[in-house]
């Protein structure tokens, strides 16, 4: 059997500990031929800790030189899009860090070239694959929820200001903990609901720590270079009726060191999701159902497997590009809220 042939853009830590790793995994179905990084020497070190054949220092080289099939694209987001584009119009499946890019009109653009090259373009939102968002979901559409009408979304850390890379520059990154780890419990909530039709968005945003400095749990980072928010905080109505509230920082001054987590309200039940407990009456009384026996699962695994086996063939998309753009125009309808003081429209 042919397998998938693959191309890596980026040579970063999630490269080195996540993709690398998982396309290993499935070396029966899939060979890594090569690897790009603008830092030359760190395209070489991956290749050779990888054995992958080939490296270069751009991927207009690659697809020059090198036939793929599939492509992870795992740079910093300001270069996601032209990336992903690329590799699109260079005939290949892309799987994409999240986020989808910086802004709503490249994410529009790259889920214009994967429709016209009729290729897969996913994000690796993998919350999704986890046993708990799964047993949940099932339970959902079980309809033993009925309507879900509201959720709470968090992502919030105590003092989690990354202190390496460039989580904290935002014409690179986009933004701060909303466009970084707030866009990983925004989808897994969409995902949940059904992916509703959004009607719009207020929010806020704020700065008042990271522009002085202080006590960092994940490493110092110097307040100077800080130009993203530390926290948001916003309402979103869809054009069902429902609601979602979406908390997220990286620097608050909270009881806990940090808290990822969805909190679902239906009409029948509700459930908090990390870990699942679901919330419901039964036979006169309130009751708490646990989920104790989920299996631990590898998340990023699952969702590079998902991938590799919608390039084969296999199985579906559990995320799609369209789902992405969704995120990016929530994410943007977020910061353009927060500069204006008014609600935006989608």
């Amino acid at each position: 059997m042919k397998k998938l042939r693959v191309g890596i853009i980026g040579a970063g830590q999630i490269v080195e500990v996540t993709h690398m790793p998982n396309y290993m995994k499935n070396s029966d179905v899939v060979e890594t031929l090569s690897i790009i990084d603008v830092n030359l020497d760190r395209a070489k070190y991956m290749a050779e800790k990888f054995n992958i054949p080939h490296y270069f220092s751009s991927y207009e080289e690659m697809f020059k030189h090198v036939e793929l099939d599939a492509v992870s694209v795992c740079t910093p987001n300001k270069f996601h899009a032209e990336a992903v584009i690329a590799a699109l119009n260079n005939g290949c499946h892309v799987l994409c860090e999240k986020p989808p890019a910086i802004s709503k009109s490249e994410a529009e653009r790259m889920t214009e070239a994967a429709k016209k090259n009729n290729k897969i373009l996913t994000y690796n939102f993998h919350f999704r694959q986890s046993e708990e968002v799964q047993a949940i979901k099932r339970f959902i559409d079980a309809g033993e929820f009925g309507e879900v009408y509201s959720v709470k979304v968090q992502a919030l850390r105590r003092r989690g200001i990354p202190g390496w890379g460039v989580f904290t520059n935002k014409d690179i990154q986009g933004g701060g903990p909303l466009i970084d780890i707030g866009v990983h419990m925004l989808d897994t909530a969409l995902y949940l609901m059904g992916y509703p039709e959004v009607d719009y968005v207020s929010a806020v945003t704020y700065d008042k720590i990271g522009k002085k400095g202080g006590v960092g749990l994940m490493g110092g980072w110097d307040p100077k270079k800080f130009t993203v928010e530390d926290s948001a905080f916003g309402f979103i109505r869809f054009k069902n009726g429902a609601s979602m509230i979406l908390e997220t920082a990286f620097a608050l001054n909270m009881k806990d060191r940090s808290l990822m987590n969805v909190n679902l309200f239906g009409e029948k039940a509700g459930a908090t999701v990390f870990p699942p407990v679901i919330y419901t009456e039964k036979h006169g009384s309130l009751i708490d159902m646990e989920l104790p026996f989920l299996a631990e699962v590898d998340k990023h695994s699952r969702s590079i497997k998902s991938f590799i086996d919608a390039c084969l063939g296999n199985e579906d998309l559990l995320c799609t590009a369209d789902q992405g753009l969704i995120v990016q125009k929530i994410v943007d309808a977020f910061y353009e809220s927060a500069e204006t003081g008014q609600s935006v429209k989608l």
